[in-house]
């Protein structure tokens, strides 16, 4: 029988409540354990993404695998990894408003049944729709905030890291070391 999880995935792979279903190959779900304590919540797929329909696979995943080992000691099958939206905006532009509502509901569920004792934005994007706020990532960044019973921590986007070089890497790092003291404190 299929998990809840599982289920979620289906409904979500027929989607078509945004125009970015239309210029999909694949809907880009999420990856990893779904009992998870760490989940992590991009902005949206890539190509690369999109042709193997897994979040994170390209460069930008290849940093966050690395990060992930370096810092926390696991790799990948042992977090959740997601994004705001499942489908990649053409040109890999900022999803737009209607994009953002039409997926949430996925996003906010996926959050319940994984329910992580921590979740980890990456980028002004997530962080900034999970906390409700328009303040950026630089200011939000370097704390944990409450959010619905568990953590949440701020961070850099590992795009971001690729083209901002050793302070952003440095700073990711730190948040990721706040993540694993939060999920050691739980």
């Amino acid at each position: 029988m299929p998990s809840a999880l599982e289920l979620l995935a289906d409904e979500a792979a027929g989607c078509t409540l945004c125009g970015l279903a239309a210029g999909r190959n694949t809907v880009v779900f999420g990856t990893g354990d779904p009992d998870a304590d760490l989940m992590f919540v991009g902005e949206g797929p890539g190509a690369e993404e999109d042709r193997q329909g897994i979040p994170f696979v390209g460069r930008s995943g290849r940093l966050l695998d690395r990060l992930l080992a370096e810092e926390l000691g696991i790799d990948r099958s042992r977090c959740y990894i997601a994004n705001v939206v499942k489908c990649r905006p053409p040109d890999n532009r900022d999803p737009r408003a209607d994009e953002v509502e039409a997926c949430r509901p996925y996003l906010e569920r996926q959050i319940g049944l994984v329910d992580p004792v921590v979740i980890v934005t990456l980028g002004n994007f997530a962080t900034r729709l999970l906390l409700d706020t328009d303040t950026g990532i630089t200011k939000l960044r370097g704390r944990s905030y409450p959010f619905g019973g568990r953590q949440l921590v701020p961070t850099f986007h590992p795009a971001a890291a690729l083209r901002g070089g050793a302070d952003v890497l440095a700073r990711m790092r730190a948040d990721l070391v706040r993540a694993k003291m939060l999920i050691g404190a739980s």
